[in-house]
């Protein structure tokens, strides 16, 4: 899915490494056989989200302590991850943000954005779709949500909304927002060589994470000739561990994304 407007891709962005960095484990799933990571339908990932992750309307986002038990104080925020199926694959809409943001500018993301005055995650997901990539929202079924997570540079705490499209959405990017609109099929998320892991080392930064030397691990996909990272990358790690049924790497849930 390209939208006739967008440039085609850039090349992948600088990723700001700090220093002290070094690489980490394979995926969760490498040891898994390739059938097992292939044709993942949305029948797998309904039942994948089942009560523990469906969606609770007026359910306010989890808030994470760091090391000290402090809750810090962020801006709600919700993305929506829109999912369709074609020839037997799931594929999800993923957008480029554009040059001309504040934050997260080049970045691979969700269409998602900070929560209005009255507005719970999946209304704020739903509007921000339809602003950023014209998401018709007839088409949109949504069928349970991620754990919500902090996002350091933007200082808000993002829940990720998950949907099924009827059918592949005819999409029109917002210039001021978006630069670039694809989609990729799960499988490619999973296959082998896309996804990396990193330990990065920030002496000054404070999270919950606990980990010695402010340590903490950040992981990639290469997909589409685009690197995804920080906040999306660790979504998809949820949602992938989820519906291929391995376990989450133990600092899944314990580790504010590195962007």
């Amino acid at each position: 899915m390209e939208s006739p407007d967008i440039p085609a891709p850039a090349p992948r962005r600088f990723i700001p490494r700090p220093p002290h960095h070094r690489p980490g484990s394979p995926a969760p799933w490498a040891d898994l056989p390739r059938e097992r990571r292939s044709h993942i339908t949305l029948d797998q990932i309904r039942t994948a989200l089942g009560d523990d992750h469906r969606y609770r309307p007026g359910q306010a986002p989890e808030r994470w302590p760091t090391r000290d038990g402090a809750v810090p104080e962020a801006r709600p925020a919700a993305v929506l991850v829109p999912l369709f199926e074609e020839g037997g694959e799931s594929r999800v809409v993923l957008t480029v943000r554009s040059d001309q943001l504040r934050s997260h500018r080049g970045e691979v993301a969700f269409p998602g954005g900070r929560l209005e005055i009255g507005e719970d995650v999946v209304r704020a997901a739903l509007r921000e779709a339809i602003e950023e990539v014209a998401l018709d929202p007839s088409l949109v079924t949504v069928i349970g949500q991620l754990t919500s997570l902090p996002t350091v540079s933007s200082n808000t705490v993002m829940t990720p909304v998950v949907a099924t499209l009827d059918r592949r959405p005819a999409l029109r990017a917002s210039p001021s927002e978006v630069h670039r609109i694809f989609d990729v099929s799960l499988s490619e998320f999973v296959a082998d060589g896309a996804f990396h892991e990193e330990w990065w080392s920030v002496p000054d930064r404070v999270d919950g994470s606990g980990f010695p030397e402010s340590e903490f691990p950040v992981w990639f996909f290469d997909v589409a000739d685009e690197t995804v990272w920080g906040a999306t990358a660790r979504t998809l790690m949820e949602l992938l561990c989820l519906v291929l049924k391995v376990p989450f790497p133990p600092t899944l849930r314990t580790q504010a994304p590195a962007g």
